[in-house]
């Protein structure tokens, strides 16, 4: 009865502190941390420093780390005998540009009114600082009503998210055994798309190539060599194509090799879900799903690797027109990996296949551009079938077990670093316009993300 009559006051004190915890938001929001810029370092720092000193406020034990790039805040509270968890966020924001498309300046935020409810209107309000800080301010709560913070908590906020997070790998090596816990958390995913609450529990791989092929020594005019001479951008298209059957099936040799079919269990929960995928679709004028015969919307975007041109570059592009046969063209192409898919093995069938499309007279250059492997949580694990419990509690509709269509590196990092898996739950909605002008939170999301938080934290602790 104690515990839960402490829960209780736990998200009343979170209710009552709303208006100061959006306070401490906009703060945290005015900083222009922007990581990718070098023009914003010292401010990426003052964000770090901003951290710092709320969670030691709070009651952590926290401190900054440098790295080679942008620095690590790590914050701790002493090991206890429940289990250990290890939380992730990023503090660092996107770029704001085009500034000329927001309606306010990125890092002046605000309360704003819109027809669906206020929303928090700034940069980094939804990815990753309003989502960070729900936890903060749920363990500011729980210390408020306990007088402790919960045992064995390691928070873990990186500067170097949206540019790469070069500098993560290492720190996780150099630091394992202080860093290593039972289970991480990540809140830097969203809601379900009509607003349920979700926790996701795969995430696909990357595996990105820029490809270059090379003919003639300079453009050739097409008057003179058309039909005769190579055509780099012909040739590179013609491999290209030859990547997928018309069933829509990816044919490189392998390419499947470790793509696991879809659980009963799970096809029946996504099932559930009622995805319309000509009614995703229409949201960006289109309405026709292609990919693979056979496959559900969502076994599509979820469960099924891909395999996707990103960009193809080559000859005369400006206005007008010029009859030129190119000297080199450029793909960047990149697969979206499920299962235990190796990016490296399917990196060197891409390679094998474009090479085996070369005409003599052509060359090719391959630039890698990054890879990760896929990430499947073990949902066997107690602690998400509590989570599930406690996100359905909170928002009065069953969470769901979903996939990401996207990558999130640092999961696949903390499984094969330190050896755990993770839980993502995030509140973020998919009008947010992360990365996008007008970036936006809503204050539903970070009040009903907090006492979320507070929910899970006492299950795992009571668990």
């Amino acid at each position: 009865m104690a515990e839960n009559t402490d829960a209780d006051a736990v998200l009343a004190a979170l209710d009552d502190g709303l208006p100061a915890a959006l306070d401490r938001l906009m703060q945290f929001l005015r900083i222009p941390s922007i990581s990718t810029d070098p023009a914003f370092a010292a401010d990426v720092r003052r964000a770090a420093g901003w951290l710092r000193d709320e969670l030691a406020g709070v009651g952590f034990a926290a401190a900054i780390h440098d790295t080679a790039g942008h620095p690590m805040v790590v914050a701790r509270t002493p090991p206890g005998p429940g289990r250990s968890l290890l939380f992730y966020g990023h503090y660092d924001v996107q770029p704001v540009d085009p500034v000329a498309l927001w309606d306010r300046d990125p890092f002046d935020p605000a309360i704003q009114d819109t027809p669906a409810g206020p929303v928090i209107r700034g940069r980094g309000a939804s990815d990753d600082k309003g989502q960070l800080m729900t936890f903060v301010e749920a363990c500011r709560a729980w210390k408020s009503v306990r007088g402790a913070l919960p045992d064995g908590l390691t928070l873990l906020f990186e500067g170097e998210e949206e540019s790469g997070s070069p500098s993560l790998q290492p720190f996780l090596r150099e630091n394992a055994d202080a860093l290593r816990a039972s289970l991480a958390l990540i809140c830097d995913t969203g809601l379900y798309a009509d607003g349920r609450p979700a926790i996701t529990t795969q995430l696909r791989g990357l595996m990105g190539e820029e490809i270059v092929v090379r003919a003639a020594d300079r453009d050739l005019h097409s008057g003179s060599f058309g039909g005769l001479a190579a055509n780099p951008i012909q040739v590179l298209v013609n491999a290209l194509a030859a990547v997928k059957d018309a069933d829509g099936r990816v044919t490189l040799p392998g390419f499947y090799d470790g793509a696991p079919e879809l659980t009963d269990a799970l096809r029946a929960d996504w099932d559930g879900l009622g995805f319309d995928a000509a009614e995703y679709l229409g949201r960006v004028g289109l309405g026709q799903p292609i990919g693979e015969r056979g496959r559900t919307g969502l076994e599509m975007a979820w469960n099924r690797p891909t395999f996707e041109i990103n960009g193809i570059t080559g000859g005369y592009t400006g206005d007008g027109f010029k009859t030129v046969l190119p000297a080199e063209a450029r793909a960047k192409v990149s697969c979206r990996l499920v299962g235990t898919q190796d990016p490296e093995a399917i990196r060197a069938a891409l390679r094998a296949h474009v090479r085996a499309h070369l005409p003599p007279d052509c060359t090719v250059e391959f630039h890698p551009h990054g890879s990760s492997p896929a990430s499947v949580m073990d949902t066997s694990d107690p602690a998400f079938a509590d989570a599930r419990t406690a996100l359905t509690t909170e928002w009065g509709r069953e969470a769901a077990f979903i996939g990401s269509g996207g990558s999130i590196p640092i999961a696949g990092d903390f499984k094969t670093i330190l050896g755990m898996d993770t839980m993502l739950i995030g509140f973020g909605r998919d009008d947010d316009r992360i990365h996008s002008p007008n970036e936006k939170y809503d204050v539903e999301s970070f009040a009903k993300g907090a006492r979320s938080w507070a929910r899970i934290l006492s299950a795992l602790r009571a668990a």
